[in-house]
């Protein structure tokens, strides 16, 4: 399958400090690839570069097929681009935003147009013309600024933390978007901080401290790089069984790799956690905790990641 980014040993210091290091990937054409990692991982610096707003210290970034340090310009134009920011002119209307972004990109008349009514429809803002964006919920928001980055027609998009902020519904419907878009041939590069978001990617690299810690699609990641199994609790009270469960394993009591709280669960990763568990389960008991059902499962994205961290 024939790449739209191709990152060999990309590299990225600032004085003594290394914001990516060396890391090397492939994103298909006509995908979306999932870029994870926390705050200050190396991911925006990552997407500089391959916009050409940075050159690299060291290393090789390949975008639609041209260097994009030695023509950042010609590649540019067929790029798309969504900031972490809201990037949208809160005094204009959504029409009159739309209208300024393609005519930054070099469309006019009846081109203009086309693209504009493209636009409403595809995220469903038709009715919502004359609105000030100021005046928009956040999942509209974002629809808009999507619209932005694409009024263009690029090749490839890049979309930073697209829907930080926005609730579980606008989400959800902002990457039904984002299926439509790689369904017409779109590629997609997208960061995200939310685990449920990134099982949906066709592919997935997760960058810590600036290197590449895991990559592949979600189901090999979870295959390769998952070390241990993981027990479901849901316990009577989560909070005082995992300070409990930390406790024990901090001391020695408990063998195990990470004890982590999701929602009114918690998960308990390690070898061997078939023996283990009736262990936990009295160690619970003991200080009157009801450990409640216990499930040995299938390992998350953020189980992967957090064992990999580790």
């Amino acid at each position: 399958m024939e790449n739209a980014i191709v990152a060999t040993k990309l590299t990225k210091q600032f004085g003594h400090f290394t914001a990516v290091d060396h890391i090397t990937f492939q994103v298909p054409r006509g995908q979306i690839f999932g870029f994870l990692g926390p705050n200050g991982s190396g991911k925006t610096t990552t997407i500089r570069i391959l916009l050409g707003l940075m050159k690299p210290t060291a290393g090789v970034a390949e975008v639609l097929g041209m260097d994009i340090t030695s023509h950042p310009e010609r590649v540019r134009a067929q790029l798309g681009y969504m900031s972490q920011r809201f990037s949208l002119y809160n005094g204009l209307t959504v029409i009159e935003n739309l209208r300024f972004f393609g005519r930054a990109y070099g469309l006019r008349g009846e081109k203009l147009r086309q693209q504009i009514d493209f636009v409403l429809q595809m995220a469903d803002l038709v009715g919502r013309e004359r609105r000030h964006a100021r005046l928009l919920a956040g999942g509209w928001r974002q629809r808009l600024a999507l619209g932005a980055a694409i009024m263009h027609t690029p090749q490839l998009v890049f979309l930073d933390e697209p829907t930080a902020g926005v609730d579980p519904v606008s989400r959800r419907m902002f990457w039904d978007l984002l299926y439509r878009l790689t369904s017409e041939g779109m590629t997609i590069f997208v960061t995200t901080h939310y685990m449920d978001e990134a099982e949906h990617c066709n592919q997935l690299a997760f960058i810590h401290n600036g290197k590449i810690i895991a990559q592949g699609t979600p189901s090999e990641i979870k295959e390769r790089m998952m070390y241990g199994q993981v027990l479901e609790l849901s316990p009577s009270d989560p909070a005082r069984a995992m300070t409990l469960l930390r406790s024990a394993q901090a001391d020695g009591r408990l063998q195990v790799d990470e004890v982590a709280l999701y929602g009114l669960t918690v998960h308990v990763i390690g070898s061997d956690m078939p023996v283990k568990q009736a262990g936990i389960l009295e160690l619970l008991r003991t200080a009157d905790v009801d450990p409640g059902a216990a499930l040995l499962i299938p390992p998350s994205l953020e189980d992967v990641f957090i064992a990999n961290v580790r």
